[in-house]
């Protein structure tokens, strides 16, 4: 059904392009639910690998973390399968594609350490090692110029020089830092930090924090506004999503999803929020202009993650 829907759309003037898919591994499962953001129903079920966690996507594949081979599977999205697997080190976890879709780049938790790849050939450019353990997430500043690591046993976030291929300072945070995000102009990023339950933000040019958010309890995932606006964190103890206006780094609204919503994403306009819930095996997804929450979607067994892409 996807591989009409995309063909189809080459024939078609840009407007008329269809809403994007949102794509969501299933840890229990071994799936990825693809959800159609038009309607918000599961159109397809594409096979995930072993305990796929981590997601990412350059348009025209899938990059997720496999734990139980140690690895990295492609899924070419056009063809709906897997094309290649990767080798990167034991339990890899969350996975970011940079702005210019050119790099990959995958935290990798035993060897405490960020692998980058070439997105087109798979080929591995970089293995970094980081002073954080068990490093669960290595997400790339807008411009690519840099790494910001969170690692589960730390009270810091590793800040990594992707040219220079090696760690250049921490900022120190709350404890156990989990979930990223950067300003759409890279000058700010916010941090989770699940037994804190507190979001950090950081002064990029500075690498020193500027505002400590209360969120709900264990907060854990991040997502952005497209406009830079708003960020978005789930609290996975208390089943909510914090909002938070960057203008004061104040929370303006705490909305409900499903029990313990983990990672997320948005639609490229912003306006809808998709929230992988791991323990009601459901996604929600929040009406980010009515600041409501619109829908629950069942997916597979133990989602931890979404990315939307066209």
């Amino acid at each position: 059904m996807i591989r009409t829907l995309l063909a189809g759309c080459a024939l078609l003037p840009a407007a008329a392009f269809a809403a994007p898919f949102a794509y969501v591994p299933n840890e229990k499962s071994g799936t990825v639910s693809v959800i159609d953001t038009a309607t918000d129903t599961v159109v397809r079920t594409l096979p995930g690998g072993a305990r796929p966690r981590g997601i990412a996507s350059d348009g025209k594949r899938l990059f997720i973390s496999e734990a139980p081979s140690d690895g990295l599977v492609i899924v070419d999205i056009s063809a709906e399968e897997p094309t290649r697997h990767i080798r990167l080190g034991e339990s890899p976890e969350g996975v970011s594609v940079s702005a210019d879709r050119k790099r990959v780049a995958v935290a990798v938790e035993e060897s405490n350490s960020v692998v980058v790849l070439d997105a087109a050939t798979g080929r591995k450019l970089a293995d970094i090692r980081v002073r954080g353990k068990n490093p669960e997430h290595a997400v790339f500043s807008p411009d690519g110029r840099w790494l910001l690591v969170s690692a589960e046993d730390a009270e810091q976030v590793d800040l990594v020089d992707v040219k220079a291929r090696r760690q250049v300072a921490q900022i120190p945070v709350g404890a156990r830092p989990r979930g990223i995000g950067f300003t759409p102009d890279g000058s700010r990023a916010y941090v989770a930090c699940e037994l804190a339950s507190t979001v950090y933000a950081i002064d990029m040019g500075k690498r020193k924090v500027i505002a400590t958010i209360k969120a709900g309890t264990f907060s854990n995932g991040v997502a952005v506004a497209p406009d830079g606006q708003r960020v978005y964190v789930s609290n996975g103890k208390d089943g909510t999503v914090s909002v938070i206006r960057t203008a004061d780094n104040q929370v303006e609204a705490t909305l409900p999803v499903g029990k313990r919503p983990w990672n997320m994403a948005l639609t490229p306009d912003g306006r809808k929020l998709y929230v992988a819930n791991g323990r009601s095996n459901s996604v929600s997804v929040i009406d980010t202009e009515r600041l409501a929450t619109i829908s629950e979607i069942p997916v597979g067994e133990l989602p931890w993650g979404v990315v939307v892409q066209p």
